[in-house]
C-alpha cells in the first residue's frame, strides 16, 4: 500500500506539497523532518525568544496542514 502526504505552506495554499511512499514508516520519517525543518526556521528567524508554549503551538499548527491518506 503506498501513502501520500499533503503539506500545506498554510490554511489557504492552493499548490500544497504532495509526495507519495511505499511505506508509512517513510512518509511519517519524512514529514517528521519536513516539520522539524519548518519549525527550525520560524526559531531562527524569529527577532524573539519562542518559549516552549509557542513552540508547541508551532508544532501544532504544522501538524494542521499534513493530510496523509493510504493510497
Amino acid at each position: 500500500m503506498n501513502y501520500k502526504v499533503t503539506y500545506a505552506i498554510d490554511s489557504l495554499d492552493t499548490k500544497p506539497l504532495i509526495k507519495t511512499f511505499e511505506s508509512e514508516y517513510e512518509a511519517v520519517e519524512w514529514l517528521e523532518n519536513e516539520v522539524q525543518e519548518r519549525m527550525d526556521y520560524v526559531v531562527q528567524h524569529s527577532p524573539y525568544t519562542i518559549s516552549e508554549e509557542e513552540y508547541q503551538e508551532i508544532e501544532e499548527y504544522e501538524y494542521q496542514l499534513v493530510r496523509i491518506e493510504e493510497i
